[in-house]
């Protein structure tokens, strides 16, 4: 019938290639091909500060208002922002850009939002815009969302942001340092 290394290579032959074929799709760490750090800076209108703020509640639920964030935990609370990103921690240094999008609070038993935004940049060292959207659990120290593409000199691009609370007073103000890291970088000629 069979002989003994027949029947070894047609038992053993399916496992060779469950091996070779799981080895192959193992994940390899491999190194960012671009990373930049940027910090936005978020002001939040609250029925008296018109001139200097930089976003504002579009959305509420019923029991909340417009320029007051809800209780508890700010759920429900939508907001549009239109920030200056600067290349370090300073309100006051020269923008390159704006962070442009929306985030809003999605959770009652603690503070977390989703967000969704553009960098938006306008000056001599980066031109186009990148793309960002994930889930953003305030409490914890550091949070990563998806770059999710771009325009300019990030065509295409793909990658993680890392965020980080930098600084913040009460409801009105807060500033996010981002620590991007691109893993899909494409050159246009």
């Amino acid at each position: 019938m069979y002989s003994l290394k027949s029947l070894f290579t047609i038992l053993f032959f399916p496992f060779l290639l469950l091996s070779i074929s799981a080895h192959s799709y193992t994940h390899r760490a491999r190194a960012p091909c671009k990373e930049m750090i940027f910090f936005f800076h978020d002001i939040v209108y609250n029925g008296e500060n018109y001139k200097n703020a930089t976003s504002a509640i579009v959305g509420a639920p019923e029991w909340g208002n417009r320029t007051i964030m809800s209780s508890p935990n700010n759920f429900g609370d939508m907001i549009v922002f239109d920030d200056p990103i600067t290349l370090d921690n300073n309100l006051h240094s020269p923008p390159i850009g704006r962070a442009q999008g929306m985030y809003f609070y999605d959770q009652k038993d603690t503070f977390s939002s989703w967000l969704g935004f553009s960098f938006v940049f306008n000056n001599t060292d980066y031109k186009g815009s990148l793309n960002f959207a994930g889930h953003d659990p305030l409490m914890n120290k550091t949070r990563d969302i998806s770059v999710i593409g771009g325009t300019g000199d990030f065509f295409m691009t793909r990658g993680i942001a890392t965020l980080s609370t930098d600084a913040f007073e009460g409801s009105v103000y807060f500033r996010l340092r981002v620590h991007v890291k691109l893993y899909e970088c494409w050159k246009l000629l």
